[in-house]
């Protein structure tokens, strides 16, 4: 018979039915906390189903608070983000490039501040000039994440909660000073640097995912 580690296990922060935020996914339901053997060692799993991309995703307990998953905010701090939004935002870097990985860095990092903080820095962006192919799809699925972690914490539709982001986005803030607009001004783009990185843009929730299981092995 195979001998088993029996080391203290952490407990478990959240429990089955919680709902939780998963970086770069959005809002999953914790189904089941289940154990498994891994290199002669009993490890608990969080089992999360995220409904918005109908997927699985297995966690080891002891690494959820690295991975970045985190309780869905208070009510109070969904409000704040709301307001935040309606802010105007600081002239960011002038590279497309560099302004795309600064702003996946953030969704990474996964904070409602952080995702808000995308989304409006993006939205300002291309009222000045339309977003390059994988900015559009960070900001949509920066505000895919936004809506979906701030219905949970409101108790309203994710229909209501896009609703209300852009009308803080389009009504309540004031338009970039023409100066301010001068500092977006950018080079011509390196088209070959973006056709080469669609496809990871495409593929990066999976990415992580994978570095992911790498770390459990």
């Amino acid at each position: 018979m195979t001998s088993r580690n029996t080391s203290a296990q952490p407990e478990p922060q959240f429990k089955v039915h919680d709902h939780v935020v998963y970086p770069l996914q959005g809002v999953g339901e914790v189904v089941r906390i289940e154990e498994r053997e891994f290199k002669g060692e009993g490890l608990l799993y969080y089992v999360i189903y995220i409904p918005v991309s109908d997927m699985t995703v297995m966690v080891p307990v002891h690494k959820a608070a690295e991975i970045g998953i985190r309780p869905i905010v208070s009510r109070e701090e969904a409000l704040e983000a709301l307001d935040f939004i309606s802010e105007n935002p600081q002239a960011g870097p002038t590279d497309w490039k560099t302004r795309y990985q600064m702003n996946l860095d953030l969704l990474k990092k996964g904070s409602v501040m952080d995702i808000a903080r995308v989304v409006r820095a993006l939205y300002y962006r291309s009222k000045i000039k339309e977003l390059p192919i994988l900015e559009r799809k960070l900001f949509d699925n920066a505000l895919r994440i936004l809506v979906d972690e701030i219905s949970f914490a409101l108790e309203i539709s994710a229909k209501e909660v896009e609703a209300r982001i852009f009308q803080q986005l389009e009504q309540e803030s004031e338009p970039l000073e023409e100066e301010e607009e001068d500092l977006f001004e950018e080079e011509d783009e390196d088209l070959n640097f973006e056709e080469d990185e669609e496809e990871d843009g495409d593929d990066m929730e999976d990415a992580d995912l994978d570095e992911e299981d790498d770390s459990e092995e």
